[in-house]
């Protein structure tokens, strides 16, 4: 069936394709959104300065 450079071949695929499959999804569902997040908010908050700052001048 297999011989045994064969099968650790397969193995390290393997292990590549879930390490990368991991990765994206510790991508998408975490760093991601919490970059947009904290981007978001930094944008709310230079706009709420300038507003205050706009007031007081």
């Amino acid at each position: 069936m297999f011989e045994f450079d064969q099968y650790l071949g397969f193995i390290a695929f393997l292990t590549i394709v879930t390490i990368g499959f991991w990765l994206m999804m510790f991508l998408l569902l975490f760093v991601v959104p919490y970059w947009l997040t904290g981007n978001l908010r930094e944008m709310w908050k230079e706009k709420r300065e300038a507003k205050r700052a706009k007031r007081e001048a």
